[in-house]
């Protein structure tokens, strides 16, 4: 889920370039195609390797084009409660997605036509929501739970202090957040 956060993050931020682009689809393919199989059957080695080659391309990918809030999140959390970053991550993606908005329905509608989560007559808004979707329902299979438990409310404003320092302006984020938006998200990924 770390992969897919790198890939994600990086496609829809402001410093993408095709290059970017194209290994961040790379990315979400494979590991649309695989992650649960390699989840599920850790002795297929196809899936596994499928699963490593997505790791590079949404390695690359990030390498130029950055990442994002779910990232900044996640180290705040990994910091102050040991966290692992690749959980982190994934119980994060989709709330910030979800946070985000219009400003990546685009990026999010094209990622769900290429991993084929839509129908033709889906708007940009709905083709972005399944993707949202399947990223919880994968999040599921594998018993990721929905929110983070443990998070101590006292935490958050320095927690929101820190994410805001990574976040801004070394991210090229598609929504600037400011410190409302990151304290709103902290309560609602908190269980």
């Amino acid at each position: 889920m770390d992969a897919l956060t790198h890939a994600v993050e990086a496609y829809i931020g402001r410093s993408n370039t095709e290059e970017t682009k194209k290994y961040s689809r790379e990315a979400v393919s494979l590991i649309f195609d695989n992650l649960l199989e390699a989840y599920s059957n850790g002795t297929n080695i196809n899936a596994r390797k499928n699963m490593q080659i997505a790791s590079y391309y949404a390695g690359a990918a990030f390498t130029k084009a950055f990442v994002g809030y779910v990232h900044a999140i996640a180290h705040t959390l990994g910091g102050f409660y040991n966290i692992p970053h690749g959980l982190a991550n994934a119980i994060i993606l989709p709330h910030v997605l979800d946070y985000y908005s219009r400003s990546v329905h685009k990026p999010l509608a094209e990622l769900a036509d290429l991993v084929g989560l839509t129908e033709e007559a889906d708007s940009m808004e709905v083709k972005a929501g399944k993707f949202i979707s399947a990223i919880r329902e994968r999040n599921k299979a594998m018993n990721i739970p929905e929110k983070v438990e443990g998070i101590v409310d006292k935490d958050i404003p320095l927690m929101v202090e820190r994410a805001l320092k990574e976040a801004n302006p070394l991210y090229p984020v598609p929504r600037i957040l400011n410190k409302e938006d990151l304290f709103h998200l902290y309560q609602v990924i908190s269980k």
